[in-house]
């Protein structure tokens, strides 16, 4: 999946309901979400520059950033699992809050010397792309009609019923002068 992200996406539902991906791709599952699969990227990496040098003995910051990385995709997953939106949406939140997490034990790290300012800069820029994603995850989330697998889907309109239904709201406002 080339996906860059979830601007002009339509999601449609969570597991069984199937998810309508990004740029035509179809998820069914939150493995399936970009987002997380750049999450999934991002800790690996963690995992990658922890395990080297000066890094490694830091047993406290290895331990919390790898927390913080790994909460990233947990609640991505655990949203998603849950069925409803506005679960999902409040996993997300979390998530983005990990990711703030990661960029600021990363600043760290740099400060320490156990990274350079190249492998900084990517990682934080990492960082800041999936809390991107994260967003437009949630700004579509939370304008969606449909609120998850846990609900019934609303029924869809005929494009007969709703230009009369635009034409009774035009016919109301006229009335009401």
């Amino acid at each position: 999946m080339r996906d860059k992200g979830f601007k002009g996406s339509r999601v449609q539902g969570f597991k069984s309901s199937r998810v309508q991906g990004f740029k035509g791709s179809r998820v069914e599952s939150f493995e399936d979400l970009n987002v997380y699969k750049q999450a999934r990227e991002l800790t690996n990496k963690i995992y990658e520059i922890t395990r080297q040098g000066s890094f490694l003995k830091d047993y406290g910051l290895v331990d919390q950033i790898r927390r913080a990385s790994v909460s990233i995709m947990s609640n991505i997953a655990e949203g998603f699992e849950r069925g409803t939106n506005n679960e999902f949406i409040q996993f997300l939140y979390i998530a983005k809050g990990s990711c703030g997490e990661v960029r600021a034990q990363l600043m760290i790290a740099f400060d320490q010397k156990y990274i350079n300012e190249n492998t900084y800069k990517s990682l934080v820029d990492h960082c800041r792309r999936i809390s991107g994603m994260i967003s437009n995850l949630i700004t579509y989330l939370k304008g969606s009609k449909f609120k998850g697998s846990k609900f019934k889907r609303p029924p869809r309109k005929t494009m007969a019923e709703e230009i009369n239904e635009i034409l009774q709201q035009i016919r109301k406002g006229q009335n009401e002068r």
